[in-house]
């Protein structure tokens, strides 16, 4: 079980990239989801051990992550947004090298690598260069870096950056398949990285977690309060905006679907007005929690 408690963490100049983080998590996928800049990366670095917070404390059961780094390092793999590697080494020889860090002795060490670069579909580019990889194989090259000695908690930031529609869905099927045995926090600013695939989702927004739950639970609390109508382009989206609580623009066979909040007692004027009330998403209560949505900019300022 992973157990953070009022982690803070302030910048120089005043930047407040943490303020009383508080969440637990135990086996499974713990999705982290917030826009740029929310204070994602700065706890998924505080929790690999790679900074420290001004206040505040983490733990993964018994083991203090923060005052124990060392031993926190042998029971963590950590998958950062953007990775290095050495040019001239394969992926094979990177995994060896690795897997001698983490302590693993010799006589399992190569069998064991063969088994992790097997499991991300890496067996046949075993022995090339890794910076001659797709961006694809780089980051399925990190997951098998990452999951070296079956470590208890897994942090990844970020990982299906750059990635397209079917490489991101055989990543997610990865992930999904990897985190059985395991605590993983995946991070994300986008909602289709973490819609499906964890079973527990915590909202960031300006350094807080300002929702955190099971996904199917928070977004039926939003059932009835969505509501859709389809418009064209122009005058009508700006009126809209005007007199709603937009959630999102969604692009709908050459329209826009405006996907707005039904707060108290607008429901008689939505229908009115032409909307029809629609199925809630992640997205919706995303938007709801941070301002934002992945289909455009909805009312907050960028974080």
């Amino acid at each position: 079980m992973l157990e953070v408690s009022n982690l803070s963490k302030t910048y120089p100049g005043g930047i407040k990239a943490l303020q009383s983080v508080s969440l637990s998590a135990g086996k499974g996928i713990l999705g982290l989801l917030g826009p740029n800049g929310a204070g994602k990366s700065t706890l998924m670095r505080t929790l690999a051990t790679l900074q420290l917070p001004d206040s505040g404390s983490a733990s993964l059961d018994s083991l203090d992550l923060l005052n124990e780094p060392a031993e926190a390092r042998r029971r963590i793999g950590y998958l950062p947004q953007e990775f290095g590697a050495y040019p001239r080494v394969s992926a094979r020889e990177m995994l060896q090298y690795l897997a001698a860090l983490r302590g693993i002795p010799a006589d399992v060490r190569n069998k064991l690598v063969d088994l992790h670069l097997a499991r991300v579909n890496l067996s046949d580019a075993a022995d090339r260069r890794v910076d001659t990889y797709s961006h694809g194989m780089r980051q399925r090259f990190g997951i098998a870096a990452a999951f070296l000695g079956n470590p208890d908690l897994v942090i990844v930031d970020e990982p299906t950056a750059g990635l397209d529609p079917t490489e991101r869905r055989r990543f997610q099927c990865l992930l999904a398949e990897a985190a059985k045995d395991c605590v993983m926090i995946l991070s994300s600013h986008i909602v289709e990285d973490i819609e499906g695939l964890c079973g527990q989702v915590a909202i960031m927004a300006g350094g807080k977690i300002v929702l955190n739950g099971n996904p199917r639970e928070l977004v039926d609390d939003l059932a009835g309060k969505v509501w859709s109508k389809s418009v064209s382009a122009g005058k009508e989206i700006a009126a809209m905006e005007r007199e709603y609580r937009l959630l999102a623009r969604r692009p709908e066979f050459g329209r826009i679907a405006l996907r707005v909040f039904a707060g108290d007692g607008k429901t008689h004027e939505l229908k009115q007005a032409g909307f029809e009330e629609g199925e809630p998403d992640l997205e919706d209560l995303f938007a709801m929690h941070t301002g934002e949505s992945n289909t455009g900019f909805v009312t907050a300022d960028d974080r």
